[in-house]
């Protein structure tokens, strides 16, 4: 599979779920561009909600845009990181909505990356019972990943993304050219949730991960364009098919249960969710291993290609008592898990993954494993 010789300049993907389908448009400099909007549903107010780091760089240009689409367009400004995904900030969206007297034809936009994506489109589910919202992520996780597919939550202290809803935005306006300013960890970040779409679906799409991770690093533009691309339509392909993730949509998780038992154990926020991630994939890549389903050497591919792309490999001890038992505390809050018992996306073979069950001995030695130098 080759990268495209010249940067995509505009592409769609649709997300096809009947009444609820939406585009997602994936271009450079499209998040300024008032044709990117002009066929929402007209109202009188707009909210925009970002964060303290993008409100500076694209607020600016995204109000631009909307300026003869609402009457009104407000901008509300949260802090920045995974430590403020929490009721008290969800609050301020609600408080703004009634401060300005929003009604249900009011517009949401979520300007920022998978934190603001997700609590713009929790409060756009519950303020009113619902009004409509768009996505508008300005990093590589978010383009590739979290804006997409209707998953909106905030995070207990018990456990990520545990209270939340499915509600689908109208579309989701991709802009490569935010991807300029992201910081080396944000894209390292971002890109633990573009090789993940390889292992669980898309062999070929690894293969093409591993001979562009150093371009994607450089933030060239033909290889970024075809990674957001490819990994959009691979989610919308198994979101199309799963929207309430009740079978094949669990196989995005990859990594997930132990990534999310990561952040939690250390406090949201201390690691950057893909990197939670991506060291949650070699662990679930070594419990497939354990289980006969796919050999070490491919484990120990999945590990070199997430070393180059800057992620951690080595799991963080978060208990010095028994640090496999707090895992596994964790991991028990998940929502994979059924009657108590965690639930793995594992690998069936490279390009499949399956959900299942795994003994809490074995599991335990791989995290055993997983978190030694």
């Amino acid at each position: 599979m080759q990268a495209p010789s010249s940067p995509t300049l505009f592409s769609q993907v649709q997300i096809s779920l009947g009444e609820r389908s939406y585009p997602i448009l994936i271009g450079d400099s499209v998040l300024g561009e008032p044709s990117s909007y002009s066929d929402l549903p007209r109202a009188a107010q707009a909210l925009i909600v970002t964060n303290t780091t993008v409100k500076p760089l694209y607020a600016d240009a995204l109000q631009s845009a909307l300026r003869h689409h609402f009457r009104q367009i407000h901008v509300l400004t949260l802090p920045d990181g995974e430590a403020y995904k929490n009721w008290e900030q969800l609050n301020l969206i609600f408080d703004a909505l009634l401060q300005n007297t929003s009604d249900r034809k009011t517009v949401l936009f979520a300007l920022g990356g998978g934190v603001i994506g997700d609590m713009t489109g929790f409060a756009a589910a519950c303020y009113m019972r619902g009004v409509p919202f768009v996505q508008v992520p300005t990093t590589l996780l978010a383009q590739v990943d979290s804006s997409v597919g209707g998953k909106t939550a905030i995070n207990h202290p018990m456990g990520k993304n545990m209270i939340g809803a499915f509600y689908q935005p109208l579309r989701v306006v991709c802009d490569l050219a935010t991807l300029k300013t992201l910081p080396g960890r944000e894209m390292a970040a971002g890109l633990a949730e573009v090789i993940k779409y390889g292992p669980i679906y898309d062999m070929e799409f690894f293969d093409w991960i591993e001979a562009h991770v150093d371009a994607l690093l450089e933030h060239d533009a033909a290889a970024l364009a075809h990674a957001v691309q490819r990994s959009c339509q691979i989610k919308a392909e198994v979101v199309g098919q799963d929207e309430r993730e009740s079978g094949l949509r669990a196989i995005l998780n990859f990594g997930h249960t132990f990534g999310h038992a990561i952040e939690a154990g250390l406090g949201y926020g201390q690691w950057l969710h893909g990197e939670a991630v991506g060291c949650g994939m070699v662990m679930a890549a070594t419990l497939s291993q354990r289980l006969g389903l796919v050999d070490g050497a491919f484990v120990a591919r999945l590990r070199q290609l997430l070393k180059r792309a800057g992620l951690p490999v080595v799991g963080p001890v978060l208990s010095q008592s028994d640090n496999a038992a707090r895992y596994m505390e964790l991991m028990r809050v998940d929502k994979k898990a059924e009657a108590g018992e965690i639930r793995f996306v594992v690998l069936q073979k490279p390009g499949k993954a399956v959900v299942q069950p795994a003994p809490d001995a074995m599991v335990a030695e791989v995290i055993d494993a997983c978190c030694q130098p």
